[in-house]
């Protein structure tokens, strides 16, 4: 509140109260003449007076056992000389706004507790015309004509000092403001930025200068918020390093490339980013692209970025591969169901109890899982078979068309594609690769299991459709060997190599975010290591490691076997695992519900126990077969058809009977009904 000069100054303090002050005031007089007298002396004189002092002065109070600090706020008085002041040493806060100031300030030399200091709106010429305080830590000049910076070491506390809209063409004298944190130098002639040095800066603002491209920027490592607008700026580089960052202001710029935003990708505090009215907008999905490259933002262009964008920008240019392979499975989906449809009377059509089985090694680029999966098929060709993808690449050395892939153009990959043939396909490395149905019945017709292999997103892709095979991942532990054995095969880039050994940790992460995920997971540092590991599993997946165990057993011990066979009923033998759909052992841990082959071994046995089907229900299996394929024909006759036709149809005899398991042993082609 606003005191008389009276109480504030008394007369016994030397230095504070100007002479006559006192004696020159009037004792009482009415508030509305005050105001006409003080309009009418700002009309004839722009002098500031002590009596115009004594009424805009405050008491801010004191501070410890120091004197009385003051407050004084004189804006829109039009003064032009304020020499008076240097009267008032204990002034702590000096407003002069928007005032007619040109050259003197030299009272503020004399003000030792001068902390803030405002004379912006004036027409001063000189930059810091006086000694400052050494106390002195706010100080504006905003809107003023001067044109030349000077030296500042001397302003050892100088934290925050704004310059805007006045003629500077150069950034110089600020290197030893230690303290500087805040610095406004918007419309001014600066083409370049310069003079800041090492500065702990946490917020700079240029708007409205001659700037072309950012730099001087390198050492500001305290920097938070940026104005660079209204510049003729058309890069982002230079803002790399600024890690504090998080808010920069480019409006009305010449950025004309989305991919700029990369420079600041890495700039993980930045929340706000305003582009706007720059070319880059006319871009086509300007935003969801620029919010893709930085997921951090939470708000750009002056509004609020909403989880939907995030995860829109996410699927559109980076899906994760969970939404690739729903994507992948949809589209081929819909193609098969635009062809005729097709009856598969293999056993690859999907069972609850008893899927087809399926061995699907993985890894990445180079790990060996082709080789291994011909290897593989070569020692267990009574169980596995290899399935042949197609893929867009040309074949590398040592490998043949049909046998190791199925080589195609991109043209005929698409054409398969638009045909409903493949149940998963992919891109990796610019090329296609693809899994068809028909590969999968090519061995299946052979009553074997089929075995392939494929990168991590075919995976994903295979465990959308009906299939469940076994997934044994093969993963390099040591990256510098595998990225030896990939550079001694001569057949990768550079740029490849490093790709491929960068997608060890997807393979990783895919593994420990997700249990399970890979039935088995072993090393393949040592090819040979690998293969035997991998034969170790297959034993125990089809149940031969028990009967090898076994037999080494009945050898071991011929009379204790001989002795048990006289006492209990011999036991089928064990048959062959697709060719009959059943497969038995003697193990106990077959049994144990925990053991992976649990369920398999149990529907099996199941089967073998089931009593067989009457002639009665053989005939009604195959007139149900008959009536649902003229159903799909369109050929079906009515329903209450058949009531007439069970009296002239004869019952199936016992020879029938016996020859019932050859329909369902027909070659198992599919049908194109």
């Amino acid at each position: 509140m606003k005191e008389r000069t009276v109480e504030l100054f008394p007369a016994a303090l030397p230095g504070v109260c100007p002479p006559g002050s006192v004696s020159d005031a009037p004792a009482e007089e009415a508030p509305g003449g005050a105001e006409l007298e003080d309009k009418s002396d700002m009309e004839r004189s722009c002098v500031l007076t002590a009596e115009l002092v004594s009424r805009c002065i405050s008491h801010l109070g004191h501070f410890g056992n120091g004197p009385p600090l003051y407050q004084l706020s004189l804006p829109s008085q039009n003064l032009s000389d304020v020499s008076i002041l240097r009267n008032y040493a204990h002034l702590q806060k000096l407003e002069l706004p928007h005032n007619k100031i040109k050259v003197d300030l030299s009272c503020v030399s004399h003000m030792p507790y001068l902390v803030i200091l405002d004379a912006s709106h004036n027409e001063i010429f000189s930059f810091f015309g006086f000694q400052p305080p050494k106390s002195l830590k706010e100080v504006s000049f905003s809107y003023n004509r001067m044109a030349k910076m000077k030296d500042l070491s001397a302003c050892s506390y100088l934290s925050k000092l704004e310059l805007d809209h006045n003629s500077f063409s150069e950034i110089t004298g600020l290197e030893q403001c230690c303290r500087l944190s805040h610095l406004r130098l918007a419309h001014n002639r600066i083409s370049r930025i310069s003079g800041l040095g090492s500065l702990p800066l946490t917020h700079l603002c240029l708007r409205g200068n001659q700037l072309e491209r950012i730099e001087g920027l390198e050492n500001l490592n305290n920097l938070q918020v940026l104005d660079l607008s209204q510049n003729r700026i058309t890069s982002l580089s230079g803002l790399q390093n600024l890690c504090l960052l998080g808010s920069i202001n480019l409006e009305k710029n010449l950025i004309t490339e989305i991919q700029e935003c990369k420079h600041i990708h890495d700039l993980l505090l930045l929340r706000d980013l305003s582009l706007l009215e720059n070319p880059v907008q006319e871009q086509p999905d300007y935003r969801v692209s620029v919010v893709f490259l930085l997921q951090h933002l939470t708000v750009l262009d002056q509004e609020k970025i909403t989880a939907e964008e995030k995860v829109s920008s996410v699927n559109k240019y980076d899906p994760p591969l969970d939404v690739v392979s729903a994507r992948n499975h949809l589209t081929h989906m819909v193609y098969q169901l635009m062809q005729p449809q097709v009856l598969y009377d293999s056993s690859t059509l999907p069972s609850a109890d008893s899927p087809y089985p399926m061995l699907v090694l993985t890894g990445p680029q180079g790990c060996g899982k082709r080789e291994l999966a011909h290897r593989l098929c070569q020692e267990f060709s009574e169980y596995f078979a290899y399935g042949i993808c197609h893929t867009t690449r040309g074949p590398y050395y040592g490998e043949e068309n049909g046998i190791d892939y199925h080589f195609v153009s991109e043209e005929d990959f698409q054409n398969m594609i638009l045909m409903g043939k493949f149940i998963q396909t992919m891109q990796y490395g610019g090329h296609s690769f693809g899994l068809t149905r028909d590969a999968i019945e090519d061995v299946a017709r052979e009553g074997l299991a089929c075995c392939v292999h494929m990168e991590l997103e075919g995976v994903f892709s295979l465990k959308r459709c009906c299939f469940e095979p076994r997934y044994i991942l093969l993963f390099p532990s040591k990256a510098e060997k595998y990225r030896d054995r990939l550079k001694s095969r001569g057949l990768y880039t550079p740029a490849q190599i490093e790709k491929a050994v960068s997608r060890l940790d997807v393979y990783a992460k895919t593994n420990i975010q997700r249990p399970g995920f890979f039935d088995n997971v072993m090393p393949c540092d040592d090819l040979e290591e690998a293969y035997q590991m991998l034969r170790l599993v297959l034993k125990e997946y089809l149940l031969l490691k028990e009967e090898e165990e076994e037999e080494k057993h009945n050898r071991a011990s011929p009379d204790s076997t001989s002795m048990a066979s006289a006492n209990e009923p011999v036991a089928k033998p064990p048959s062959h695992l697709l060719g009959s759909g059943t497969l038995t052992s003697q193990s106990a841990t077959a049994l144990d519900p925990s053991n992976p082959s649990y369920r398999n071994y149990f529907t099996k046995i199941q089967a073998e126990l089931s009593p067989e089907n009457s002639p009665a229900e053989f005939a009604s299996i195959r007139r149900r077969e008959r009536l649902v394929r003229e159903a799909i024909v369109g050929n079906s006759p009515g329903v209450y058809s058949q009531r007439f036709k069970s009296s002239a149809q004869k019952a199936p005899s016992s020879m029938q009977t016996h020859d019932s398991g050859s329909h369902f042993s027909e070659d198992s082609r599919p049908t194109v009904i």
